[in-house]
């Protein structure tokens, strides 16, 4: 019988330079999702959207005043959140009201403001958390209400995986194609970090492609380096400062339930890992005002919602090295590369269909985590109750793909499809008789669900 590896929870005894490594690591398995976030924002704003940049330094940031707000104590690293990606669509695909005429870069500050929004929810979560406790303010998220929310996340954005892929199919069709193999036969790091692989392998054969002559189907050249050549070695993230605009806010603020039920879950996850209960010490309600001030303080200088990452959950469970100073040392790395603006160019190079291509699967798997959240959890679809909430959510979020729209005295608001899905399963769940969920009455299903009040047990 092989030995256990026996955990490391100061990494220290390491010594230096393996403990350097060690946080590069964690960088590594952070960066291409990280990045990837700006990246698809800028195809939906026309180049005009996010800065990597920008995102490099909030995530580094984001994770030290994470770790400030939770005692030092949780090694968890914050990166970009995809759940916004259709938030981000959306608000580029506004004409009405203020939007009307609008430039891409003009919209863009209106979707941060209304990620500041939604990381204020954060708080208002983890007070009413912090005085009413957890079984309660969960019995109105149940998994019938956060399932199908997360199923409609994920099919929303699915058209824009499909026009993107459709620039160059053999390019998407290569990350695809990496992602699925270093997923499933991938060993040690490389199985952690299969989004990663996807990206380096694919741009590889692009630049191979290109170099040889080849162009994209419409004639276009494949890769095209004018930015890459114009841009400094060193230079400051391009900061701006958000707007605020009520349709905006409407637009974004909701996928906040989505979020922080993923919170909860990656805290779970990474209790159960590390083998100590982070939601109870140093507790749900400072991890969630760590996260959501991290989200709001990002977005107010332009960069986007932050997340606890699972991929660096992952790297905790594969190394056994549980100390928070590593993470803490992958955030400076990821503050010192927002410095370099020729790697953000190189990476803002990646042609469309390689991000099509890994949107085939990150967008699926969106939809997939919903479906997993109802399967595991057995959501009884034999009640009448059940089916009316999934079906108004999944129609609402589906059909309503323009939104609805309405003026109040002299604003015009917008109401995505999203934002009305949520309101009306939540709605729904409160008024409709059986309600029969309870948190924490079935700890095996709050497990797979990732939300499990005693991780390890």
């Amino acid at each position: 019988m092989t030995k256990q590896q026996e955990a490391i929870r100061d990494a220290r005894t390491l010594g230096i330079p393996k403990m350097l490594i060690l946080g590069l690591q964690h960088m590594f398995a952070m960066f291409g999702a990280t990045i990837l976030v700006p990246i698809l924002v800028n195809v939906y704003f026309e180049g005009e959207g996010l800065s990597i940049q920008v995102t490099l330094i909030c995530a580094g940031l984001g994770t030290l005043f994470f770790h400030l707000c939770s005692k030092l104590k949780v090694p968890a690293f914050l990166g970009s959140s995809f759940a916004f990606l259709g938030g981000f669509q959306t608000v580029a695909q506004l004409d009405t009201g203020i939007f009307a005429g609008m430039s891409m870069g003009e919209k863009l500050p209106y979707a941060c403001g209304g990620i500041v929004v939604a990381g204020a929810l954060y708080l208002v979560l983890a007070l009413v958390i912090k005085l009413l406790g957890v079984k309660k303010v969960m019995k109105f998220l149940p998994p019938v209400v956060t399932g199908p929310m997360i199923i409609c996340i994920g099919l929303s954005l699915a058209p824009s995986a499909v026009s993107n892929a459709s620039t160059n199919w053999l390019l998407a069709i290569i990350a695809l194609g990496t992602i699925i193999i270093f997923n499933i036969w991938g060993k040690g790091m490389f199985k952690i970090i299969p989004i990663l692989m996807g990206v380096v392998i694919s741009y590889g054969a692009a630049l191979c492609f290109n170099a040889i002559g080849f162009t994209n189907p419409d004639g276009s050249a494949i890769l095209n380096f004018a930015g890459v050549q114009a841009a400094n070695w060193v230079g400051l993230p391009p900061f701006q400062l958000c707007k605020f605009d009520l349709t905006a806010i409407l637009v974004m603020a909701p996928i906040a339930l989505a979020t922080m039920m993923e919170h909860i879950g990656d805290m779970s996850a990474i209790s159960a890992t590390v083998g100590e209960n982070f939601i109870e010490d140093p507790g749900l309600h400072r991890t969630l005002i760590g996260d959501g001030l991290a989200t709001s303080l990002s977005a107010l200088v332009g960069g986007p919602a932050n997340t606890t990452y699972g991929e660096n959950t992952g790297v905790l469970e594969l190394s056994k090295v549980y100390d928070p100073n590593v993470i803490r040392l992958a955030a400076v790395y990821a503050v010192v590369l927002s410095f370099i603006p020729k790697m953000a160019e190189i990476i803002g190079s990646i042609p469309s269909a390689i991000i099509g291509g890994v949107s085939f699967m990150l967008y699926g798997m969106i939809s997939a985590i919903g479906v997993r959240n109802i399967v595991e959890n057995r959501v009884d679809f034999t009640k009448s109750r059940n089916l009316i909430i999934a079906a108004v959510i999944l129609v609402c979020g589906l059909g309503f793909s323009s939104g609805l729209t309405f003026t109040v005295g002299t604003t015009s608001i917008t109401l995505t499809g999203l934002a009305i899905a949520a309101l009306a399963g939540i709605l729904l769940n409160a008024i409709l008789p059986g309600n029969d969920y309870v948190f924490g009455s079935n700890p095996q299903a709050d497990g797979n669900r990732g939300v499990d009040m005693r991780p390890g047990t």
